[in-house]
């Protein structure tokens, strides 16, 4: 076959206008795939429950909407980003869905985590302001003491141990769900804790401990939710000096025991006693 210039420059233009079919093509079908992914927030519902809306019975405030934010009215619960799509209810970081049965402008039906109907109307009360007031999550109170000076004796031996909780600013997110079967995100602040164990003026051992250094021993998702509550001195053997470590998640019943021992040589283990 003889290729001539105008056939040459024919194949060339088909070409480029292969490309450009290609090109509009691909266009289209992003574009079609983003319009799929995309849900539509309701406007007009968000504007609906701007506002504070309490309990139908008791009237207690159950949480304020403000733009796109949940206030609740509780010292550790985090405000929340929320938004509403397809009478759907999406709240936090983590997207909890809950079902909208009703909504008007003072009237609120909506399903909980328990599947329980949530029937709450819109309050104008100024007093009712008062209870989101609370801007920043209050520092949980400290029940034991921060530093703790334990003389021991083994073997005729006297050894000092000393602890020291050191409150941080390390923020613990904990996830529950409130009276109202919301799901909530309550802030605590983490301890790190520093031992140290001495023979006269002879220093043993020294360090900070944090949670994480448990983590080989306690489930991360256990583990993310907690803080290093308090290390207590327990007893010494012919092992080493044995400290009670325990991490718990705030406010509830789960924690976990664990022994930290420090050696007289110096080297120090772990190990889980019971969750």
């Amino acid at each position: 076959m003889i290729y001539t210039y105008n056939t040459y420059r024919m194949n060339k233009w088909l070409f480029l206008l292969f490309l450009i079919v290609v090109f509009v093509c691909g266009c289209g079908q992003n574009e079609k795939q983003s319009q799929v992914g995309f849900i539509t927030e309701d406007k007009e519902a968000k504007a609906n429950l701007q506002g504070i809306w309490v309990d139908f019975e008791t009237e207690a405030p159950v949480f304020k909407i403000e733009k796109d934010t949940i206030f609740y009215p509780d010292t550790t619960s985090q405000p929340t980003f929320f938004r509403v799509s397809a009478d759907t209810l999406c709240i936090g970081r983590d997207i909890t869905k809950y079902p909208i049965l009703k909504l008007t402008k003072n009237l609120f039906l909506l399903k909980n985590h328990n599947g329980d109907v949530l029937k709450l109307v819109k309050s104008m009360e100024p007093d009712k302001e008062k209870a989101f007031k609370i801007e920043k999550p209050q520092l949980p109170i400290v029940t034991h003491d921060l530093k703790k000076d334990t003389v021991v004796v083994y073997n005729s031996v006297r050894y000092h141990c000393y602890i020291a909780v050191n409150p941080t600013t390390y923020k613990v997110i904990k996830y529950s769900y409130n009276d109202d079967g919301v799901k909530v995100e309550s802030v605590y602040y983490d301890n790190i804790i520093h031992i140290s164990v001495f023979n006269g003026t002879k220093k043993l051992y020294s360090r900070d401990f944090n949670k994480r250094m448990y983590s080989r021993f306690v489930p991360d998702g256990f583990l993310s939710q907690a803080i290093l509550s308090n290390i207590e001195f327990d007893s010494v053997d012919s092992k080493g000096f044995h400290f009670n470590t325990i991490i718990c998640v705030p406010d509830g019943a789960s924690c976990y025991l664990l022994d930290t021992r420090i050696s007289f040589d110096g080297k120090m283990s772990m190990e889980l006693i019971e969750y």
